[in-house]
């Protein structure tokens, strides 16, 4: 037998079941192991899922306010105006992106969110606090909260105490799960689903809401 023939030997797999072994007992460790691995959640989907639905809890709280159908009736007011001229309800274009988020239309949500937040407006910039957790996008998520807690623009004294109702009515929600306000009607979906598709082909944002949308959440925070 030659040198090679002698390696060959040595590291040959052995093929007889050894002593002692339990199949059964190894296969329950396995399926253990893999119960325990799916029992704990990765931390950042979990952080994100909480605000994806912390958000949820926001939007719909702000949709049904009782002012939010007066605000967005002056966002409708002049709609050939540019959302950005300097004339902008930012209370409304607050409530039009929570509007949108919640019928689907995260992108133009987010457009709408940081109009209002550009223009100073906290609670606007505390959902896209939340908007960007959710996306597990961490990085923008820290400069909307930056936004949120700094003076880096001046702002009504009502904001803090508007945040932090935000934070309470979320906070009671998850601990809960009880829901304190209704999502939109169907009325209110179709009409925002209208105004998606109309749109022009270059745009891919939802541009500002019209006089029957407005009628539509009068109808809503009035029922």
């Amino acid at each position: 037998m030659t040198a090679i023939d002698d390696l060959l030997a040595d590291a040959r797999i052995p093929t007889t079941r050894r002593e002692g072994f339990d199949v059964g007992a190894a296969l329950r460790r396995l399926a253990a192991d893999a119960a325990a691995a799916a029992a704990k959640p990765n931390p950042d989907m979990v952080r994100a899922a909480q605000a994806g639905q912390r958000l949820s809890v926001v939007c719909r709280w702000i949709l049904n306010k009782p002012d939010a159908a007066d605000h967005v009736d002056r966002l409708a007011q002049e709609p050939e105006t540019p959302a950005d001229d300097g004339h902008l309800d930012v209370d409304g274009a607050l409530v039009f992106a929570c509007l949108l988020y919640l019928t689907e239309h995260r992108e133009s949500a987010q457009f709408w969110w940081q109009l209002a937040a550009g223009a100073g407006h906290r609670a606007a910039a505390y959902c896209l606090h939340l908007h960007h957790l959710a996306l597990g996008e961490v990085r923008e998520a820290r400069h909307w909260l930056h936004e949120v807690t700094d003076d880096v623009l001046d702002s009504e004294a009502p904001d803090s105490a508007f945040l932090a109702t935000l934070e309470a009515v979320a906070m009671y929600v998850r601990r809960t799960g009880s829901s304190l306000a209704g999502a939109p009607t169907g009325g209110l979906e179709m009409e925002v689903d209208r105004l998606a598709t109309a749109k022009a082909d270059s745009c891919i944002i939802v541009q500002r809401p019209g006089r029957r949308l407005a009628d539509l959440m009068h109808d809503f925070t009035r029922r």
